[in-house]
C-alpha cells in the first residue's frame, strides 16, 4: 500500500513513537468497540428502556449520523489547536458517552450519549491518517498503520461478542460501564505518549468536493454508500434476526458473533494479499459474495449450521471491503488521498446512519427478513457499480 508523505505543516519525526502510535490504536479499538456494543446489546436495552428493537437501532444510527458530520467540519473547526489535545477532548467524549448511556432511563438521554460517541468517532476518523504520519518517519507509516488498523480488526473480533457475553452476566449498562473505564485510560495514555502536535495552517485549508468531479470518483462514493449500508441495514440487527429464524440462544449468538470476529480478522489479514491480485476484481466480488449470501441466510437460514456458516463468510468477505476501498483512494487519488479519505468518512458514516434506520424501519413493519433482503440488493448493485463504473489505477 502506498502512502502519501506528511502533511506540509508537520515535519516528520526522525524517529517512530510507537508509543504513541499504540496509544492511538487503542482509541481507535475503544471507539470502534463502543459503537458496536448495541449490536449485541439491542434486546436488553430496548427491553430496560420500553422501546422496540427497530427504535433501539436507531442508537447505532445517531452515533453515525453525527460522525458523519463530524468528520467534514472537525478539522476546520479545530484548524489551529494543538492535535495532541484534540485527542485528549476525544477520549473525554467517549467516557462521557459510556456514562451517559449507562445511566439513561429515557430513550432522549441514550442518544445524547451516542450522539458524543459520534463526535469522537468521526472526529478521530478524519485525522487518524495525519496523526500517524506525524508520529513516524515516512519509512515506518505503512507499519504504523497497520497498527491502527489491526487495532480496528480485534475491536471488531471482540465488541460484538464481548457485549453479548457480557451483557447476559452483569447487565447491559454494567458493560457501558466497563466501555467507561477503557475511555479513562484513553485519556491518561493520550497524555503521556502523544507530543505537541500543532494544527494546520488557514492557507492549507482546500475544498474537498472538488475530487468528486474526477472519473468515477462519484460512482467510488456511491458504491462505497451502498456497501456499508448493505452491510449495517442487515447487521445491526443480526441478534433479533439470527435468535428469531435460526432459534439461537444468546451463548448461541455469542458463539456465531465471535465466528464472525475472527472471520472478519482472517479476511483483513488475507485482504493485502488479495488486493495484489486485483483491487476491482475484491471490490466487485466481495459484494456479490455478500448479495449470495444474504439470499441463502433468507433461504435456509432456519438451519443453524447454514446460518452460521453465512455469519463466517460475511466476516470474511466485508473484511475485504473496507481495504479494498482505502486502496482504492492511495492508487486513484494518491495526490489528495487526506481529503478523500475525509470524504470517504463521511460516506461510511452516512451510509451507516441510513442503512440502521431503513433496516430498523424495515424490521419494524415489514417483517423480520426485510433488513436482510434490502442488504442483498444492496450489495448486488454495488457489485455491478464497481464492474461497469469505478476506475482502479
Amino acid at each position: 500500500m502506498t502512502t502519501n508523505p506528511p502533511p506540509a505543516f508537520a515535519q516528520a519525526p526522525t524517529r517512530p513513537n510507537w508509543s504513541a502510535v499504540f496509544a492511538v490504536a487503542f482509541c481507535v479499538a475503544c471507539l470502534i468497540t463502543v459503537e458496536f456494543l448495541p449490536v449485541s446489546l439491542l434486546t436488553p436495552m430496548a427491553q430496560d428502556l420500553g422501546i422496540s428493537e427497530g427504535l433501539a437501532g436507531q442508537s447505532v444510527t445517531v452515533t453515525a449520523f453525527v460522525a458523519m458530520f463530524a468528520s467534514l467540519f472537525i478539522t476546520t473547526a479545530i484548524r489551529t489547536t494543538d492535535r495532541r489535545y484534540v485527542v485528549i477532548i476525544f477520549s473525554i467524549l467517549l467516557t462521557l458517552s459510556c456514562l451517559l448511556v449507562s445511566f439513561a432511563n429515557s430513550f432522549a438521554l441514550l442518544l445524547v450519549g451516542r450522539a458524543f460517541l459520534g463526535l469522537a468517532l468521526g472526529g478521530f476518523w478524519a485525522m487518524s491518517a495525519s496523526l500517524t504520519m506525524r508520529l513516524v518517519p515516512a519509512r515506518s507509516v505503512p507499519k504504523a498503520l497497520s497498527v491502527i488498523f489491526g487495532a480496528v480488526s480485534i475491536a471488531l473480533v471482540i465488541a460484538a461478542p464481548l457485549g453479548s457475553f457480557l451483557g447476559g452476566i452483569i447487565g447491559w449498562r454494567h458493560v457501558f460501564n466497563g466501555a467507561a473505564v477503557m475511555g479513562v485510560l484513553c485519556i491518561f495514555w493520550v497524555w503521556r505518549a502523544l507530543p505537541s502536535m500543532p494544527g494546520e495552517a488557514a492557507h492549507q485549508q482546500q475544498n474537498m468536493l472538488g475530487l468528486l468531479k474526477r472519473p468515477g470518483v462519484l460512482a467510488g462514493m456511491i458504491a462505497i454508500f451502498m456497501s456499508f449500508a448493505g452491510q449495517f441495514a442487515f447487521f445491526t440487527y443480526i441478534r433479533p434476526i439470527f435468535m428469531t429464524l435460526a432459534n439461537f440462544s444468546v451463548d448461541g449468538l455469542t458463539l456465531v458473533l465471535l465466528s464472525f470476529g475472527i472471520a472478519s480478522f482472517i479476511g483483513t489479514s488475507l485482504s493485502a494479499m488479495v488486493m495484489r491480485y486485483s483491487v476491482q476484481a475484491a471490490l466487485a466480488c466481495a459484494p456479490l459474495v455478500l448479495a449470495i449470501s444474504a439470499l441463502v441466510l433468507a433461504l435456509w437460514g432456519q438451519d443453524k449450521i447454514v446460518a452460521s456458516a453465512i455469519a463466517v463468510i460475511w466476516g470474511l468477505s466485508f473484511a475485504l471491503v473496507p481495504v479494498g476501498w482505502s486502496t482504492w483512494i492511495t492508487r486513484t487519488l494518491a495526490d489528495q488521498a487526506e481529503k478523500a479519505g475525509s470524504i470517504q468518512v463521511a460516506v461510511i458514516q452516512l451510509a451507516n446512519t441510513c442503512g440502521a434506520a431503513v433496516g430498523g424501519y424495515a424490521l419494524d413493519n415489514l417483517g423480520l427478513l426485510s433488513p436482510l433482503v434490502l442488504s442483498g440488493i444492496l450489495m448486488l448493485l454495488t457489485a455491478m457499480l464497481v464492474t461497469f463504473k469505478v476506475r482502479v489505477k
